[in-house]
Protein backbone atom coordinates (compact mmCIF):
# COMPACT_ATOMS: atom_id res chain seq x y z
CA UNK A 1 0.00 0.00 0.00
CA UNK A 2 1.14 3.49 -0.58
CA UNK A 3 0.60 5.35 2.51
CA UNK A 4 -0.53 9.19 1.99
CA UNK A 5 1.43 11.47 4.58
CA UNK A 6 1.99 15.26 5.34
CA UNK A 7 5.81 15.38 4.61
CA UNK A 8 7.83 17.67 6.54
CA UNK A 9 10.84 19.91 5.25
CA UNK A 10 12.88 19.38 2.19
CA UNK A 11 15.15 16.96 3.38
CA UNK A 12 14.65 13.03 1.78
CA UNK A 13 16.25 11.69 4.92
CA UNK A 14 13.92 13.66 7.20
CA UNK A 15 10.91 12.90 5.32
CA UNK A 16 11.71 9.52 5.49
CA UNK A 17 12.44 9.98 9.17
CA UNK A 18 8.95 11.14 9.71
CA UNK A 19 7.37 8.55 7.76
CA UNK A 20 9.17 5.79 10.14
CA UNK A 21 8.06 7.91 13.12
CA UNK A 22 4.37 7.68 12.00
CA UNK A 23 4.55 4.22 10.95
CA UNK A 24 5.61 3.45 14.59
CA UNK A 25 3.29 5.49 16.65
CA UNK A 26 0.09 3.82 14.50
CA UNK A 27 1.87 0.22 15.29
CA UNK A 28 2.00 1.34 19.17
CA UNK A 29 -1.79 2.50 19.02
CA UNK A 30 -3.13 -0.53 16.97
CA UNK A 31 -3.74 1.79 14.20
CA UNK A 32 -1.65 -0.07 11.12
CA UNK A 33 -3.41 -0.48 8.33
CA UNK A 34 -4.96 -3.96 7.93
CA UNK A 35 -4.86 -6.23 5.11
CA UNK A 36 -7.99 -7.09 3.80
CA UNK A 37 -7.56 -8.94 0.71
CA UNK A 38 -7.94 -12.09 2.57
CA UNK A 39 -9.73 -13.80 5.57
CA UNK A 40 -8.76 -15.73 8.79
CA UNK A 41 -10.81 -19.38 8.95
CA UNK A 42 -13.90 -19.62 11.55
CA UNK A 43 -15.92 -22.25 12.36
CA UNK A 44 -18.97 -23.01 9.97
CA UNK A 45 -21.78 -21.14 11.21
CA UNK A 46 -24.84 -23.14 9.78
CA UNK A 47 -22.69 -26.32 11.46
CA UNK A 48 -22.97 -24.60 14.80
CA UNK A 49 -26.38 -23.97 14.44
CA UNK A 50 -27.24 -27.52 13.28
CA UNK A 51 -25.68 -28.49 16.69
CA UNK A 52 -28.99 -26.66 18.39
CA UNK A 53 -27.01 -24.92 20.88
CA UNK A 54 -29.08 -23.19 23.90
CA UNK A 55 -26.31 -20.23 23.40
CA UNK A 56 -23.97 -19.02 20.66
CA UNK A 57 -20.28 -19.05 21.23
CA UNK A 58 -18.96 -15.99 23.28
CA UNK A 59 -17.61 -15.10 19.69
CA UNK A 60 -21.10 -14.15 18.27
CA UNK A 61 -22.21 -12.40 21.09
CA UNK A 62 -22.11 -8.19 20.80
CA UNK A 63 -23.54 -7.02 24.16
CA UNK A 64 -21.24 -4.14 22.94
CA UNK A 65 -24.20 -3.44 20.73
CA UNK A 66 -27.48 -1.11 20.44
CA UNK A 67 -30.99 -3.32 20.54
CA UNK A 68 -30.67 -5.67 17.54
CA UNK A 69 -34.01 -6.88 17.61
CA UNK A 70 -37.10 -4.63 15.93
CA UNK A 71 -40.25 -5.41 14.75
CA UNK A 72 -41.09 -5.23 10.87
CA UNK A 73 -43.51 -2.07 9.84
CA UNK A 74 -46.45 -2.18 8.83
CA UNK A 75 -46.62 1.72 8.93
CA UNK A 76 -45.74 2.63 4.99
CA UNK A 77 -44.38 5.66 5.87
CA UNK A 78 -41.44 3.40 7.51
CA UNK A 79 -40.79 1.28 4.25
CA UNK A 80 -37.99 1.87 1.95
CA UNK A 81 -39.37 3.72 -1.71
CA UNK A 82 -40.56 1.59 -4.27
CA UNK A 83 -39.87 2.41 -8.01
CA UNK A 84 -40.94 0.74 -10.79
CA UNK A 85 -38.34 0.56 -13.51
CA UNK A 86 -40.86 0.30 -16.41
CA UNK A 87 -41.79 3.95 -15.86
CA UNK A 88 -38.10 5.04 -15.67
CA UNK A 89 -37.59 3.36 -19.54
CA UNK A 90 -40.79 4.06 -21.03
CA UNK A 91 -41.24 7.63 -19.96
CA UNK A 92 -37.31 8.94 -20.91
CA UNK A 93 -37.75 11.88 -19.57
CA UNK A 94 -35.68 14.32 -17.71
CA UNK A 95 -38.94 15.06 -14.99
CA UNK A 96 -39.25 11.65 -14.08
CA UNK A 97 -35.10 10.74 -13.91
CA UNK A 98 -34.95 13.46 -11.78
CA UNK A 99 -37.79 12.27 -9.24
CA UNK A 100 -36.35 8.74 -9.37
CA UNK A 101 -32.88 10.85 -8.32
CA UNK A 102 -34.56 12.95 -5.38
CA UNK A 103 -35.87 9.65 -3.93
CA UNK A 104 -32.43 8.08 -4.15
CA UNK A 105 -31.23 11.11 -2.62
CA UNK A 106 -33.08 11.14 0.06
CA UNK A 107 -32.95 7.23 1.04
CA UNK A 108 -30.65 5.70 -0.76
CA UNK A 109 -31.79 2.76 -0.67
CA UNK A 110 -34.90 1.17 -2.35
CA UNK A 111 -37.07 -2.09 -3.67
CA UNK A 112 -36.80 -1.95 -7.58
CA UNK A 113 -40.06 -3.71 -9.42
CA UNK A 114 -40.34 -4.63 -13.21
CA UNK A 115 -36.18 -4.55 -13.63
CA UNK A 116 -36.72 -7.27 -16.46
CA UNK A 117 -35.14 -10.39 -15.05
CA UNK A 118 -37.36 -13.17 -15.34
CA UNK A 119 -39.10 -14.78 -12.37
CA UNK A 120 -37.37 -17.95 -14.15
CA UNK A 121 -33.64 -16.36 -13.82
CA UNK A 122 -34.78 -15.03 -9.74
CA UNK A 123 -35.82 -18.43 -8.93
CA UNK A 124 -32.49 -20.53 -10.90
CA UNK A 125 -30.32 -17.99 -8.41
CA UNK A 126 -32.38 -19.08 -5.34
CA UNK A 127 -32.02 -22.73 -6.38
CA UNK A 128 -28.55 -22.61 -6.92
CA UNK A 129 -27.96 -20.73 -3.68
CA UNK A 130 -30.21 -23.32 -1.92
CA UNK A 131 -28.32 -26.53 -3.41
CA UNK A 132 -25.08 -25.16 -2.58
CA UNK A 133 -25.83 -24.47 1.58
CA UNK A 134 -28.07 -27.41 1.79
CA UNK A 135 -24.34 -29.38 0.70
CA UNK A 136 -22.58 -31.30 3.30
CA UNK A 137 -19.82 -29.42 5.10
CA UNK A 138 -17.07 -31.80 3.69
CA UNK A 139 -18.46 -30.67 0.54
CA UNK A 140 -18.63 -26.88 0.95
CA UNK A 141 -14.97 -26.77 2.06
CA UNK A 142 -13.46 -27.73 -1.42
CA UNK A 143 -14.87 -24.37 -1.89
CA UNK A 144 -13.00 -22.23 1.27
CA UNK A 145 -11.48 -19.34 0.41
CA UNK A 146 -7.11 -19.56 0.02
CA UNK A 147 -5.24 -17.40 2.24
CA UNK A 148 -4.39 -14.24 0.16
CA UNK A 149 -8.43 -14.08 -1.21
CA UNK A 150 -11.44 -13.53 0.03
CA UNK A 151 -13.42 -15.41 -2.93
CA UNK A 152 -14.96 -18.78 -1.64
CA UNK A 153 -16.57 -20.17 1.07
CA UNK A 154 -16.37 -18.77 4.91
CA UNK A 155 -16.57 -15.08 6.60
CA UNK A 156 -15.24 -11.57 5.21
CA UNK A 157 -13.20 -9.34 6.79
CA UNK A 158 -12.17 -11.50 9.87
CA UNK A 159 -8.33 -10.02 10.81
CA UNK A 160 -8.02 -11.50 14.35
CA UNK A 161 -8.82 -14.33 16.70
CA UNK A 162 -10.38 -12.37 19.18
CA UNK A 163 -12.77 -10.36 16.35
CA UNK A 164 -16.38 -10.30 17.11
CA UNK A 165 -18.30 -12.87 14.35
CA UNK A 166 -21.14 -12.23 12.56
CA UNK A 167 -24.12 -15.17 12.14
CA UNK A 168 -23.55 -16.21 8.72
CA UNK A 169 -21.68 -18.47 5.96
CA UNK A 170 -20.47 -16.61 2.16
CA UNK A 171 -19.44 -17.92 -0.72
CA UNK A 172 -18.60 -14.94 -2.71
CA UNK A 173 -17.65 -15.22 -6.19
CA UNK A 174 -15.88 -12.54 -8.76
CA UNK A 175 -18.25 -12.51 -11.71
CA UNK A 176 -17.46 -9.90 -14.41
CA UNK A 177 -15.67 -9.46 -16.46
CA UNK A 178 -14.97 -13.07 -17.64
CA UNK A 179 -11.57 -13.15 -17.15
CA UNK A 180 -11.72 -12.23 -13.23
CA UNK A 181 -13.50 -15.70 -12.78
CA UNK A 182 -11.20 -18.29 -10.65
CA UNK A 183 -12.75 -21.15 -12.44
CA UNK A 184 -11.19 -23.27 -9.17
CA UNK A 185 -13.30 -21.78 -6.91
CA UNK A 186 -16.82 -22.27 -8.92
CA UNK A 187 -18.84 -25.12 -8.09
CA UNK A 188 -18.82 -28.39 -9.99
CA UNK A 189 -21.79 -29.18 -7.67
CA UNK A 190 -24.72 -27.70 -8.28
CA UNK A 191 -24.32 -28.33 -11.60
CA UNK A 192 -24.71 -25.31 -14.09
CA UNK A 193 -23.96 -22.90 -11.10
CA UNK A 194 -23.31 -19.92 -13.17
CA UNK A 195 -24.51 -16.07 -13.01
CA UNK A 196 -26.62 -14.72 -15.80
CA UNK A 197 -25.76 -10.59 -16.85
CA UNK A 198 -29.03 -9.59 -16.11
CA UNK A 199 -27.68 -7.69 -12.89
CA UNK A 200 -25.39 -5.75 -15.46
CA UNK A 201 -27.91 -4.66 -17.55
CA UNK A 202 -30.02 -3.14 -14.71
CA UNK A 203 -26.94 -1.74 -13.12
CA UNK A 204 -26.12 0.00 -16.32
CA UNK A 205 -29.76 1.15 -17.12
CA UNK A 206 -29.94 2.84 -13.09
CA UNK A 207 -26.74 4.48 -13.66
CA UNK A 208 -27.77 6.54 -16.82
CA UNK A 209 -30.82 7.09 -15.07
CA UNK A 210 -28.89 8.35 -11.93
CA UNK A 211 -27.05 10.26 -14.31
CA UNK A 212 -29.64 12.23 -15.66
CA UNK A 213 -31.19 13.10 -12.36
CA UNK A 214 -27.82 14.57 -11.45
CA UNK A 215 -27.46 16.25 -14.64
CA UNK A 216 -24.21 15.38 -15.21
CA UNK A 217 -22.79 13.14 -18.86
CA UNK A 218 -24.19 9.82 -18.81
CA UNK A 219 -22.15 7.80 -21.78
CA UNK A 220 -18.94 7.67 -20.06
CA UNK A 221 -20.15 6.30 -16.74
CA UNK A 222 -22.66 3.69 -18.21
CA UNK A 223 -19.64 2.33 -20.84
CA UNK A 224 -17.77 2.40 -17.30
CA UNK A 225 -20.50 0.09 -15.58
CA UNK A 226 -20.49 -1.89 -19.08
CA UNK A 227 -17.02 -2.95 -18.77
CA UNK A 228 -17.07 -2.85 -14.95
CA UNK A 229 -16.29 -5.41 -12.19
CA UNK A 230 -19.66 -7.23 -10.53
CA UNK A 231 -18.79 -9.48 -7.58
CA UNK A 232 -21.69 -11.68 -6.13
CA UNK A 233 -21.86 -12.75 -2.28
CA UNK A 234 -24.25 -15.44 -1.59
CA UNK A 235 -24.96 -15.20 2.19
CA UNK A 236 -26.81 -17.97 4.52
CA UNK A 237 -27.95 -16.92 8.19
CA UNK A 238 -29.22 -19.61 9.90
CA UNK A 239 -32.00 -20.07 13.21
CA UNK A 240 -30.31 -18.38 15.97
CA UNK A 241 -31.40 -19.14 19.56
CA UNK A 242 -30.34 -15.82 20.96
CA UNK A 243 -31.14 -13.55 17.73
CA UNK A 244 -31.27 -10.28 19.69
CA UNK A 245 -27.24 -10.87 20.86
CA UNK A 246 -25.69 -11.35 17.76
CA UNK A 247 -25.88 -9.69 14.04
CA UNK A 248 -26.16 -11.60 11.16
CA UNK A 249 -23.89 -8.80 9.12
CA UNK A 250 -22.55 -6.09 11.37
CA UNK A 251 -23.09 -2.62 10.45
CA UNK A 252 -21.41 -0.88 7.40
CA UNK A 253 -22.03 1.15 4.33
CA UNK A 254 -21.06 -0.39 0.96
CA UNK A 255 -18.15 0.87 -1.43
CA UNK A 256 -18.88 0.11 -5.28
CA UNK A 257 -21.55 2.09 -7.10
CA UNK A 258 -24.32 0.52 -5.99
CA UNK A 259 -25.02 -2.92 -4.40
CA UNK A 260 -28.57 -5.10 -5.61
CA UNK A 261 -30.13 -7.66 -3.36
CA UNK A 262 -32.39 -10.54 -3.93
CA UNK A 263 -33.97 -11.74 -1.05
CA UNK A 264 -34.47 -16.03 -1.28
CA UNK A 265 -37.47 -16.05 0.80
CA UNK A 266 -39.83 -14.60 3.30
CA UNK A 267 -38.26 -13.84 6.16
CA UNK A 268 -37.28 -10.30 6.73
CA UNK A 269 -33.72 -9.72 7.70
CA UNK A 270 -31.73 -6.65 6.20
CA UNK A 271 -32.25 -3.21 7.86
CA UNK A 272 -31.16 0.05 7.18
CA UNK A 273 -30.70 3.26 9.74
CA UNK A 274 -33.28 5.84 8.73
CA UNK A 275 -33.33 8.85 11.53
CA UNK A 276 -31.52 6.95 14.35
CA UNK A 277 -33.93 4.03 14.04
CA UNK A 278 -33.11 0.34 12.51
CA UNK A 279 -35.96 -0.40 9.77
CA UNK A 280 -36.69 -3.79 8.21
CA UNK A 281 -36.62 -4.11 4.22
CA UNK A 282 -39.61 -6.01 4.10
CA UNK A 283 -38.77 -8.81 1.14
CA UNK A 284 -41.33 -8.21 -1.79
CA UNK A 285 -41.71 -11.03 -4.32
CA UNK A 286 -39.37 -10.57 -7.69
CA UNK A 287 -38.04 -6.97 -5.97
CA UNK A 288 -34.60 -5.85 -6.19
CA UNK A 289 -33.25 -4.23 -3.35
CA UNK A 290 -30.65 -1.44 -4.88
CA UNK A 291 -28.50 0.29 -2.16
CA UNK A 292 -26.55 3.22 -3.17
CA UNK A 293 -22.55 2.85 -2.26
CA UNK A 294 -19.84 5.06 -1.76
CA UNK A 295 -18.69 5.63 -5.38
CA UNK A 296 -22.20 7.06 -5.88
CA UNK A 297 -21.50 9.45 -2.82
CA UNK A 298 -18.21 10.44 -4.06
CA UNK A 299 -19.71 10.92 -7.54
CA UNK A 300 -22.71 13.11 -6.61
CA UNK A 301 -20.24 15.31 -4.12
CA UNK A 302 -22.27 14.23 -1.18
CA UNK A 303 -25.95 14.92 -2.34
CA UNK A 304 -26.46 11.37 -2.23
CA UNK A 305 -25.81 9.43 1.15
CA UNK A 306 -24.70 5.63 1.26
CA UNK A 307 -27.26 4.46 3.93
CA UNK A 308 -25.85 2.56 6.71
CA UNK A 309 -27.15 -0.84 7.01
CA UNK A 310 -26.75 -4.48 8.77
CA UNK A 311 -28.52 -7.71 9.10
CA UNK A 312 -30.65 -9.19 11.57
CA UNK A 313 -31.18 -12.92 12.40
CA UNK A 314 -34.16 -15.23 13.25
CA UNK A 315 -35.01 -17.30 16.26
CA UNK A 316 -36.52 -20.10 14.34
CA UNK A 317 -36.11 -19.21 10.21
CA UNK A 318 -33.16 -19.42 8.34
CA UNK A 319 -32.56 -16.75 5.51
CA UNK A 320 -30.50 -16.70 2.54
CA UNK A 321 -29.65 -13.55 0.09
CA UNK A 322 -27.75 -13.10 -2.69
CA UNK A 323 -26.09 -9.93 -3.32
CA UNK A 324 -24.56 -8.15 -6.32
CA UNK A 325 -21.83 -5.47 -5.99
CA UNK A 326 -21.13 -3.10 -8.89
CA UNK A 327 -18.04 -1.41 -9.77
CA UNK A 328 -17.13 0.80 -13.08
CA UNK A 329 -14.00 -0.55 -14.71
CA UNK A 330 -11.03 -0.12 -13.05
CA UNK A 331 -9.58 2.64 -14.64
CA UNK A 332 -12.42 4.91 -14.40
CA UNK A 333 -12.13 7.71 -11.99
CA UNK A 334 -14.22 8.13 -8.73
CA UNK A 335 -14.21 11.70 -7.67
CA UNK A 336 -16.78 14.38 -7.85
CA UNK A 337 -18.62 14.79 -11.25
CA UNK A 338 -16.75 18.03 -13.02
CA UNK A 339 -20.19 19.35 -14.44
CA UNK A 340 -21.21 19.65 -10.30
CA UNK A 341 -17.37 21.35 -10.19
CA UNK A 342 -18.49 23.78 -12.59
CA UNK A 343 -21.67 25.21 -10.88
CA UNK A 344 -19.28 26.40 -8.17
CA UNK A 345 -19.79 23.45 -5.43
CA UNK A 346 -16.02 22.83 -4.09
CA UNK A 347 -15.17 18.81 -4.69
CA UNK A 348 -15.17 17.22 -1.31
CA UNK A 349 -13.54 14.05 -2.22
CA UNK A 350 -10.09 13.31 -4.09
CA UNK A 351 -10.26 11.67 -7.71
CA UNK A 352 -8.55 8.69 -7.62
CA UNK A 353 -9.29 5.58 -10.18
CA UNK A 354 -11.17 2.16 -9.34
CA UNK A 355 -8.38 0.33 -8.67
CA UNK A 356 -6.34 2.98 -6.24
CA UNK A 357 -9.91 3.45 -4.58
CA UNK A 358 -10.25 -0.64 -3.64
CA UNK A 359 -6.17 -0.54 -2.89
CA UNK A 360 -7.24 2.13 -0.25
CA UNK A 361 -10.20 0.19 1.07
CA UNK A 362 -8.25 -3.31 1.08
CA UNK A 363 -5.10 -1.66 2.86
CA UNK A 364 -6.91 0.87 5.39
CA UNK A 365 -6.55 1.82 8.96
CA UNK A 366 -10.29 -0.39 10.30
CA UNK A 367 -10.27 2.50 13.19
CA UNK A 368 -11.04 5.25 10.39
CA UNK A 369 -14.04 5.32 8.12
CA UNK A 370 -13.18 4.89 4.75
CA UNK A 371 -14.77 7.71 3.01
CA UNK A 372 -12.74 10.10 5.18
CA UNK A 373 -9.44 8.78 4.17
CA UNK A 374 -10.88 10.23 0.29
CA UNK A 375 -12.36 13.23 1.96
CA UNK A 376 -10.37 16.93 0.64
Amino acid sequence: MVIAIDLIGSSRNTNLFVHSLRIDFGKMMGLEPKNLHSSIPVPSVQELASLQLEAEPSRYIRDDMDSIISTVPSDNTLRVPLIDMTKLVDSESQETASKASCCMQRRGIFQLINHGVSDESLRNMNKQTQEFFDLPLKEKKRWAQKPGSLEGYGQAFVTSEEQKLDWNDMFFLKALPIEDRNLEIWPENPPKFRYSQDMRQIAVALIRFRAMGLEIETRELCAAYEEGLYQIRMNYYPPCPQPERVTGFTPHVDIPGFAMLLDCGDTPGLQVLRDGQWIFVKPLDGAVVVDMGQITEILSNGLYKAPEHRAVVNKSKERRSIVTFCYPNLSFKVGPAKELIKLGIPPLYKTVTVEEYLGCFFNRKLEVPFIDTLKI
